[in-house]
């Protein structure tokens, strides 16, 4: 303590001769400093340290410590206001995004996120596909535009219905889809269906590239085709963006009957329908085929994507198309960044094609199955009071919280008592029509943990 108080001190002695000093000037040698300071020569190279790494010295080996410019150290910062003027009044808001992306705090339980935990993610095998793929002579040339062909096949394969190799383009993953078919599909300005609530995402990208978000109530059995009809006459949109299958944040699973009104309303409408496929192989049950295996039409733009069943870096998903929009799709994917990278591809080839595939998504349906149930029972014990639904698949619950309740400050003050959880009215496109609560099972460790973080939860919710 004594030794640190002694580097403080010495810092900010040199600090202030410093700040007197001209960009370039030669400070006194460090045997210098100890004869006039009586310090030691550790704590004279620990206080140059402290300096340097603010940016004040710039030290030169075997010539000595210099005083940095006084620009680069941030004495002078630049004035970046005329910005203001060019950029316009238009803004991307990342809030709700960086709020699902950000790890939590070590000693903070994550009930929140978009990814399975570390110990679920299939990462031996993931290392395996790896290795194979960079071993290929051909792993780092220049993939086929569209995708890998077997690729492409597969995703396929997995669809079903009529959909052929040549409908499927390969994207660097599900968000990054979202954005080439909200662009393909619609000008700056135009409206654009979604649920209600809906995937963060998809508004950030939505209102980042100057579309307006409209919102269709969902309710336990997912879209509402009645004022799907509705919001389409009223608004004069020509895109309906849906989860179908596990919607995030909400769980549910577009039931049989609702699935054909969706299309008719969409026929009817002369609309796209964008299915975002982002949970398939996350069921707890069997989801529904997709809405594109009973689309004759080419009415349906799917998106399938991998990522949230394996890890986060793997950037790899897939557009599925037919017609005039797959061509404005590919295009606008060509366009905008060329292709995903091969190595990615290739790594994503090998995973989805190896024994070890099939027993993965097992293990990981079974691993979700009793998390969701342990924090569905945790929630009863403990805070009986929530309204907590029971989705058939996906990462998360979705809880109504009691009358008057700020979602929001509740987030921040769990987050403050060591438990992650996300506040329900960002999911909102419009205003909220009750408070709510997005609780994930699949970020955590353990059960165990999960009944820690619900603990935790109870405790800031009664205060």
């Amino acid at each position: 303590m004594k030794n640190d108080s002694s580097v403080t001190a010495l810092a900010d002695a040199l600090r202030a001769g410093v700040h007197r000093m001209s960009p370039g000037e030669r400070l006194p040698s460090s045997r210098a400093l100890v004869e006039r300071h009586r310090v030691s020569p550790v704590t004279v190279s620990r206080a140059l340290g402290l300096l340097a790494a603010e940016g004040l010295v710039v030290t030169r080996p075997g010539s000595g410590t210099f005083a940095a410019d006084r620009r680069a150290a941030g004495a002078e910062p630049a004035d970046f206001g005329w910005q203001a003027v060019t950029l316009g009044d238009r803004s991307v808001d990342p809030s709700g995004v960086a709020w699902l992306l950000t790890p939590a705090p070590d000693g903070v339980v994550p009930l929140s996120g978009g990814y399975l935990h570390p110990t679920l993610q299939p990462t031996r095998a993931l290392a395996t596909a790896a290795a194979r793929a960079a071993r290929r002579p051909d792993a780092w040339e220049m993939p086929a535009l569209g995708g890998l062909p077997a690729l492409r096949a597969w995703f396929a394969r997995t669809v079903g219905g009529v959909v052929s190799p040549a409908d499927v383009v390969i994207t660097s993953g599900g968000q990054q889809s979202l954005t080439t078919v909200l662009r393909a599909l619609l000008p700056p300005g135009a409206p654009v269906l979604v649920e209600s609530p809906t995937y963060l995402g998809v508004l950030a990208v939505a209102r980042a590239s100057g579309l307006h978000p409209v919102p269709v109530p969902v309710d336990g059995d997912g879209v509402r085709p009645d004022l799907l009809a509705e919001a389409f006459a009223m608004s004069g949109a020509r895109v309906f963006y849906s989860q179908p299958a596990f919607h995030n944040p909400t769980g549910t699973v577009l039931s049989a009957e609702r699935r054909a009104r969706v299309l008719d309303v969409a026929r009817a409408a002369g609309a796209f329908v964008v299915e975002d496929d982002y949970a398939r192989h996350l069921g707890v049950d069997p989801p529904p085929p997709p809405l594109i295996a009973a689309d004759a039409e080419g009415r349906v733009v799917h998106i399938a994507s991998l990522t949230k069943a394996t890890a986060p870096s793997l950037r790899v998903a897939a557009v599925i198309a037919r017609g005039p929009v797959a061509e404005r799709i590919r295009a606008t994917q060509l366009v905008e960044e060329f292709f995903p990278a091969r190595p990615l591809q290739e790594t994503l080839l090998e995973l989805v094609s190896s024994p070890g595939w099939p027993r993965h998504l097992r293990t990981v349906r079974a691993a979700l199955l009793a998390r969701r149930d342990a924090l569905r029972a945790a929630l009863a014990r403990e805070l009986p009071e929530l309204h907590v639904n029971r989705p058939a698949g996906g990462l998360h619950l979705w809880a109504r919280l009691p009358e008057g309740t700020d979602d929001a400050a509740l987030a921040e003050a769990a987050l403050r008592a060591g438990v992650l959880v996300s506040a329900g009215r960002p999911f909102f496109p419009a205003e909220a029509p009750a408070p709510y609560l997005r609780i994930s099972y699949g970020t955590a460790a353990s059960e165990p943990e999960l009944a820690e973080g619900v603990r935790r939860l109870a405790t800031v919710l009664r205060s």
